[in-house]
């Protein structure tokens, strides 16, 4: 009997893809978000916006402490690397509460909110948001670089930055 789940174990774990994408989906890539203006753009605009760097996303949230904890690490990446975009996506459902946090925290990049929070949305689904902070890092030509880094200490981000 033990052997019998033993090998269902490994074929459950042998058949699961656990590659991270190196590419978005359509769906994510039409996902509407919104600036701190209230204007609507869909996540491709955004990408193709800064086609050419390389791109660093903060997925993140004002009520996050973790979040909030990460942003001086957030702040010394951008000093070191200052060409790459720095693009925040908050899974705020208060949008008062994420502008008011960005102004207070004085977080410098581009800043985008997926009103319908980290549980609903198809770049959420895509990501497969369980946690936050998450980072990512997209290439220049958009392929995704850095797929699940949850610490702004990951060295997969700075690897990726340098790369």
């Amino acid at each position: 009997m033990i052997k019998k789940v033993c090998f269902l174990l490994t074929i459950v774990f042998v058949s699961c893809n656990c590659n991270s994408p190196t590419i978005f989906t359509e769906e994510a890539l039409s996902e509407k978000v919104y600036n701190l203006k209230d204007e609507s753009f869909l996540f491709k605009d955004i990408l193709a916006k800064n086609k050419g760097k390389k791109i660093l996303i903060d997925v993140w949230a004002s009520w996050c402490r973790d979040c909030l904890v990460g942003l001086p690490k957030i702040k010394q990446i951008q000093q070191d690397f200052s060409e790459v975009a720095y693009v925040f996506l908050s899974v705020d459902e208060r949008t008062a509460s994420w502008k008011r946090t960005v102004e207070k925290y004085n977080i410098s990049g581009q800043h985008y909110n997926l009103p319908k929070g980290m549980k609903k949305g198809d770049l959420v689904r895509f990501l497969k948001v369980s946690w936050i902070p998450r980072y990512l890092v997209i290439d220049e030509n958009g392929k995704i670089l850095v797929f699940k880094a949850t610490n702004a200490k990951d060295s997969q981000i700075t690897k990726a930055l340098k790369s």
